[in-house]
């Protein structure tokens, strides 16, 4: 199996870490009773950690379709290489460390993480651009 598709199954982890740490910080400040139910009630906003971490899980999010394209585009295609691994493993790796940083309120290096895995996506979306 190529390993674009085993970093394609990480990354898929790693959106259920950012949806079950989001929904727990919620759970957190509204509760069970507002977990478990319609969640039609006007609730206050949230405490800065939980709006952090529920930012970081929009942001992964937004990147995360291209990162599928790129890793499974190139599997399909046939140009896998050691760079689109790289580039794969890059993105996946600054964006575990996004999540924390993000959460932690870092800033500065959490800029700076967020760069460099888009660095890391377009290594691995740069075959699929190449005519």
């Amino acid at each position: 199996m190529p390993v674009e598709i085993s970093i394609v199954a990480w990354a898929m982890v790693l959106l259920l870490v950012h949806i079950f740490a989001a929904a727990h910080v919620k759970t957190k400040q509204y509760g069970t009773t507002w977990n478990m139910g319609a969640r039609d009630e006007n609730l206050p906003p949230l405490d800065p950690v939980a709006g952090r971490l529920m930012r970081a899980q929009a942001n992964f999010q937004e990147t995360l379709p291209i990162a599928i394209v790129a890793l499974i585009g190139v599997v399909v295609v046939g140009k896998t290489s050691e760079l689109t691994a790289l580039g794969g493993w890059i993105w996946l790796g600054a964006r575990i460390l996004y999540m924390p940083l993000y959460g932690l309120g870092i800033p500065k290096v959490r800029t700076l993480v967020w760069l460099t895995s888009l660095v890391g996506l377009g290594m691995a979306l740069w075959p699929l651009l190449r005519f």
